[in-house]
């Protein structure tokens, strides 16, 4: 049985976890706040992660953004394959395929959907934006792509799996 990871989405204001928005404008706020000031605005590419219950229930007015890019465009921020070598980038990419980068997640690329590298997902930076903001921004995009089940659940499992890592002051020592 095929599992596709993705479906296109056609001029549609509802928004699901999983779902893409290709230059979503993020909001960053200055360093200090003063009565007046400037803020600067990022646009990036980005994935829904706040859950679809509580957005379709109207339990969050903060909608929950991870920045992701082409696997050809994180290779060389990664430090790791910074030296560029088949090795080294081989080993990023296995290592980002088993799960063994808990700060980010790839995703499989489909051609027919213009989604023509795979993509990662970075938990780093978490971005917050507001529903009806980003139900407008989003009502304006004539075409769209979103995560699919389980893919969908996988990501949002990694999410978690990110933010509850504990440090310990002391490892164990056998």
């Amino acid at each position: 049985m095929k599992y596709p990871w993705y479906e296109s989405i056609n001029k549609s204001s509802q928004i699901l976890q999983g779902d893409f928005v290709l230059n979503c404008p993020i909001i960053i706020p200055p360093v200090t706040f003063e009565d007046e000031q400037d803020v600067s605005v990022k646009l990036l590419n980005a994935i829904i992660m706040s859950q679809s219950c509580d957005i379709e229930n109207g339990k969050v007015d903060i909608i929950l953004v991870c920045p992701y890019y082409n696997l050809e465009d994180f290779l060389p921020l990664h430090p790791t394959s910074k030296d560029g070598s088949k090795g080294s980038r081989k080993k990023v990419i296995d290592n980002l395929l088993h799960g063994n980068y808990p700060n980010c997640h790839i995703l499989q690329k489909d051609i027919d959907l213009n989604i023509k590298d795979y993509l990662v997902v970075d938990f780093r930076n978490v971005y917050g934006i507001h529903y009806e903001f980003l139900k407008n921004h989003i009502s304006k995009i004539s075409n769209r792509n979103r995560l699919l089940p389980p893919y969908r659940e996988h990501l949002s499992q990694a999410f978690a799996r990110y933010f509850m890592r504990v440090g310990l002051p002391i490892n164990i020592e056998i």
